[in-house]
């Protein structure tokens, strides 16, 4: 197995924000934890050219690319899998949601749900705040026989969630096809069929349609630009659900889709980050 670049940055920045500006160049993918934002680069490419690049989008988000809050190491590739199963543990969200890696096995609550995800190069495992509270929100808001959309989807995880709870069919999108194949693979081990959709498509591609809830857990300059998107496949009864936003960006956030007629019913916050229930005005 090929050896590959593990960057570390220890800084407070939206991971998936920092991964749209650097999409391409070999990057393998991304993947926070405790604090620390890990960009993975395959070897064969990596160059000081690479880091500069990375320096640069580190400031373009209006963080520190100080030196010694970087840092690049050789990862063998056996140690991959290693890394990742030493890190990802059974997780409970809310009242009864449980991830957990196939191999361990886990007590489940009263009238508790499970999902099985084992470890992937850069697709969530439940183990991130946006994704706990967007998770923590679909516990709440299901109420049974929901059509969903999902963008960004990764893993698939939101999506498969959202089906487990009630919803009658999912629609995962996410511009990253090894996205996709992973969430396919995720669906399959999980038993999920036909209303379980993957599809490798960028938000501004979505077809017409409408949807009674959206989830969309990206980085904040495709909530920005995919507002109009998102609101040409609702109703008036959509619930919108957003997340990956850093807390200083939330007003930004809420201003673009109040003007395309949605408004704020909750906001939670979590660490240095939010999650922004919408609704669409009457």
């Amino acid at each position: 197995m090929k050896s590959f670049i593990d960057v570390h940055i220890a800084q407070t920045l939206s991971a998936t924000e920092l991964a749209g500006l650097l999409a391409g160049d070999g990057m393998l993918g991304t993947w926070e934890h405790d604090g620390v934002i890990h960009l993975y680069y395959d070897q064969g490419v990596w160059s000081d050219h690479l880091l500069v690049k990375i320096r640069n989008a580190i400031h373009q988000l209006g963080g520190q690319p100080d030196p010694d809050r970087i840092a690049a190491h050789v990862m063998p590739g056996q140690d991959w899998n290693a890394q990742w199963t030493a890190s990802v543990q059974p997780i409970q969200i809310g009242r009864r949601i449980i991830v957990r890696p196939s191999w361990t096995t886990v007590d489940i609550p009263e009238h508790g749900i499970e999902l099985i995800l084992d470890p992937r190069q850069a697709f969530g495992t439940g183990h991130h705040v946006t994704t706990q509270l967007l998770a923590e929100w679909l516990e709440e808001s299901i109420q049974g026989g929901e059509c969903v959309l999902d963008v960004g989807t990764g893993s698939g995880l939101l999506a498969m969630l959202a089906l487990r709870l009630g919803a009658a069919f999912a629609l995962g999108i996410d511009h990253d096809a090894v996205a996709i194949d992973c969430a396919q693979d995720y669906a399959r081990v999980n038993g999920f069929g036909h209303e379980f959709e993957l599809r490798t498509l960028d938000i501004q591609a979505l077809p017409a349609g409408s949807f009674d809830l959206i989830i969309a857990n990206i980085d904040r300059r495709t909530l920005l630009t995919g507002c109009q998107v998102l609101t040409s496949v609702s109703s008036t009864k959509t619930i919108l659900l957003l997340a990956g936003i850093l807390d200083d960006d939330q007003q930004e956030i809420i201003a673009r889709y109040t003007e395309h007629g949605w408004w704020c019913a909750e906001v939670k916050g979590r660490e240095d980050w939010v999650a922004i229930r919408l609704q669409r005005r009457a």
